[in-house]
Order: structure tokens, then C-alpha cells, then sequence
């Protein structure tokens, strides 16, 4: 006879968790195996609702979601299900319930992102899927991928680990000067004067973590398109985009981008389990990505084929449906106007205040939740910590030119923004 899972635990943690949920009007089936349908429900949450799902240490002003997330209710309860369900009896859970809960993430991923289910793999990070695509791109002997000097270093390593491989090479270009006066005209002009007969694959990254530079995607999809007139399968430039800070802040769909790959983890801005992520590919361009580990089973669309077989952390990964129904439910433009709401507010109140020099753009077409800034006198370590001796939770940019960041999301409120700001003058 085999064991079922116990049950009694289960049952009463499912209870007392739905019933919190309910209240907060942020859940529909907690317990079920296809996903949540938070997002189907008529009223969407207030601001304070969204803020009680999380367990943040109180006293403390969150200002560094965009380095990793605290998990909301939703997510937490899913997590938890699937721990127990493994725990219990791992192989009748993983054979009966995987499978459709795998097909739930996907469903939600695609109806999140306006897409296919067929055309996403799931990974666990930005960095793998960024190492993944790299190393099974079509990038042969003599020719390049372009890239941009404001990259984050996994992008410029798994470039140049394939390059090396294959007799390629690795050009990168800067797409602006001083990152506060950047410019869509002198973004897309300078990437797209940049591109040679020879440069296959063009590599970016949505939103930099450098600076807080946004970039205009659709514009440079679009002027791309014209560079691809003239040009076969096999050199057609493809357009890959490390998209992790504008997943969870920006009301798009990837068709409306206009990119050929896009790649992101998701335990940051959408408060994805943590070690959770995905590699998006237009239809027509899977075909110029070979998989570089082998899929479970038989692959049947070019995203479970891309998805790396093995086992996972198998209760974080099948909890991403709820992350995106979570979302959803908020409401994409809701969560866009909320977040650029707070950053502008963030710019600006930051810009008067003396000795600070700000790097991020005003203009909300060219940033998002990130704010980079400087304070005379004081390294970028020094402003983190002696805010963190305020109870602010800021980050340091990790690349050689370090800046001090506050990012603002939905866990926050104008009154923290302020806060901030006068914890920045305070130093």
C-alpha cells in the first residue's frame, strides 16, 4: 500500500493561511494544483493589503527589493504546500502533482507576459539563463556579439566564454556619457551606429542596476528590424535582453518589446520564489538557440527543451505560479504607476538635497524603481551603512564604478520615500 501524504498538518496550515488570504482579498484557491486565480477576482487590493503579505522585520524602511525579495502570502502558502506534499510522500507527490503544476507556472508566466507557454524555459536565476542562451546561440567563427559597457559582468562572461569557444569575438560600446542626461536618440544612436556586417547577437540589459538607466527596447527593437532587412537566417542580428529590473515593474508584454530573447529571474520586483527564473524566445528565434542541458522527457516546444532537466528546488519552482497570479491581481498598470510614482518622488526629493549628485534619469521613460546617487565626501559603502544605522535598507551598485541605490517598490509608501530622503540629509 502506498503511504499517502499526512493530511492533518496540512490541512490545518491551509486553513488558517486561506483565511488570511481571503481576508486580504488576495487569493482564490490556495490549495489547488493549477495556480492561483487571485488575479480574476473583481476588486483589486489596496496598497496596505499588498504590504500586510509580506513578514519584513518592522521598524526598518525596505528600500533594496530589487537585490532579492521578501515572499508574500500567496507564495509563502504554496511554498509551504508543496514542502509538505515533497516531505511527506517526495515521489508520489513529484509524479502526480509535478507535472501539472509545472504547466501552472507556465500558464501564468505566459498570460503574465502576454505570450506562449511553449516559447519559456524556466531556470533558476538571471545569471543561468543569461549563461544558457549565451552558450547555445548561434554565434559562429567571425562573427560578434555587441554588448554595452554598462552590463552587468554575466552578461560580458558568458559572451566571452562562448566567443572563445567558437572563434567569435566580444565589442563592447557605451550607449551614454553621463547617465542623469541619457537620451533615447543618443541610446538607439549609438548601439545602432555600432552594429558591423559581422555582429550576430546584440546584448542589453533593460534596466541598468549601474545607474538606473532604462533603456528604450522598442525603439531599438524597431531599428534593428531595419538592419535585418538585408540580412539572412544565419546573420539576422538577434536582440537579447537581460531584463530582470523591469520584470514586475513595467506594463508590457513581450511582443510589445520587440526583442528576440528575454531573460530574468523572478525573486526580485515580482516577489518570485527565491532561485526562480525564466528565458523567453520569439517563436521564429528559438531555432538559433542549441540547449546546452538536456531536458526531462521528450521536449515538445522549444521552451521545455530549453528548460534544463535534473531536479530542482521543486516547491520554490511550481510557487512561481502564485507570483505571477499575485501580480496580476495588483494589476500590471496599477504596479507601473505605483512604483514610477515612488521613484520620481524619490528623484526629485533626493536632487534638492545638497552635496547629493543623482545618475538615474528623471524622465520615467528612461528609469524605472532604480535611483542611483552619490553623497560628496562619503564612498557608497559609507552612505549604505550609516543609513542602515538609520534602519534604511539601501544597496552599492556592484560594478567598478560604485554608486549608492534606494529602490522603491510596492512594500513602500511616500512617508518611507520621505524618510529616506531625510536620513540622506541627515549624513
Amino acid at each position: 500500500m502506498v503511504e499517502r501524504p499526512s493530511t492533518l498538518d496540512r490541512r490545518g496550515f491551509l486553513a488558517r493561511t486561506g483565511v488570511a488570504l481571503a481576508a486580504a482579498g488576495l487569493v482564490g484557491q490556495v490549495a489547488g494544483d493549477g495556480g492561483s486565480d487571485v488575479a480574476d477576482a473583481a476588486t483589486p487590493p489596496t496598497w496596505d493589503a499588498v504590504r500586510r503579505q509580506f513578514r519584513l522585520a518592522r521598524g526598518w524602511t525596505h528600500l533594496g527589493g530589487l537585490l532579492l525579495a521578501s515572499h508574500p502570502a500567496p507564495v509563502r502558502a504554496a511554498i509551504e504546500r508543496h514542502r509538505l506534499g515533497l516531505d511527506a510522500n517526495p515521489v508520489l507527490y513529484l509524479h502526480e502533482r509535478g507535472p501539472r503544476l509545472e504547466a501552472a507556472v507556465l500558464r501564468e508566466a505566459a498570460s503574465y507576459l502576454g505570450t506562449s507557454a511553449a516559447d519559456i524555459a524556466l531556470t533558476d536565476s538571471t545569471t543561468m539563463g543569461l549563461g544558457l542562451l549565451y552558450n547555445g546561440i548561434d554565434l559562429r567563427a567571425g562573427q560578434e556579439a555587441l554588448t554595452t559597457t554598462h552590463d552587468f559582468f554575466a552578461t560580458h562572461d558568458a559572451l566571452q566564454a562562448k566567443a572563445e569557444r567558437v572563434g567569435a569575438s566580444v565589442r563592447k560600446v557605451a550607449l551614454y556619457d553621463r547617465s542623469e542626461t541619457a537620451s533615447a536618440d543618443r541610446i538607439v544612436g549609438a548601439l545602432v551606429g555600432a552594429i558591423r556586417p559581422e555582429t550576430r547577437v546584440v546584448a542589453l540589459t533593460w534596466v541598468h542596476s549601474s545607474t538606473g538607466v532604462k533603456l528604450p527596447l522598442r525603439r531599438i527593437a524597431d531599428a534593428l528590424a531595419v538592419v535585418n532587412r538585408g540580412r539572412d537566417a544565419a546573420t539576422r542580428v538577434l536582440l537579447c535582453v537581460d531584463g530582470v529590473h523591469g520584470l514586475g515593474v513595467e506594463n508590457v508584454t513581450m511582443p510589445s518589446l520587440g526583442c528576440d530573447f528575454f531573460v530574468a529571474g523572478c525573486h526580485k520586483w515580482l516577489f518570485g520564489p527565491r532561485g526562480t527564473g525564466f528565458v523567453w524566445g520569439r517563436p521564429d528565434a528559438w531555432s538559433a538557440v542549441t540547449h546546452t542541458i538536456p531536458a526531462f522527457g521528450a521536449p515538445t516546444t522549444p521552451g521545455l527543451a530549453n528548460t534544463p532537466g535534473g531536479f530542482h528546488s521543486f516547491e520554490h519552482r511550481w510557487a512561481l505560479a502564485e507570483a505571477f497570479a499575485f501580480h496580476r491581481r495588483i494589476g500590471k498598470a496599477r504596479v507601473e504607476a505605483r512604483i514610477h510614482e515612488l521613484a520620481r518622488r524619490l528623484k526629485t526629493r533626493l536632487a534638492a538635497v545638497h552635496r547629493v549628485r543623482l545618475y538615474t534619469p528623471a524622465a520615467d521613460e528612461l528609469s524605472a524603481g532604480i535611483v542611483c546617487f552619490d553623497v560628496e565626501g562619503l564612498s557608497p559603502g559609507a552612505v549604505v551603512d550609516r543609513l542602515a544605522s538609520r534602519r534604511i535598507v539601501a544597496t552599492v551598485t556592484p560594478y567598478a564604478r560604485a554608486y549608492a541605490r534606494l529602490a522603491p517598490g510596492l512594500l513602500n509608501t511616500p512617508a518611507d520615500v520621505d524618510r529616506a530622503v531625510a536620513a540622506v540629509r541627515a549624513l
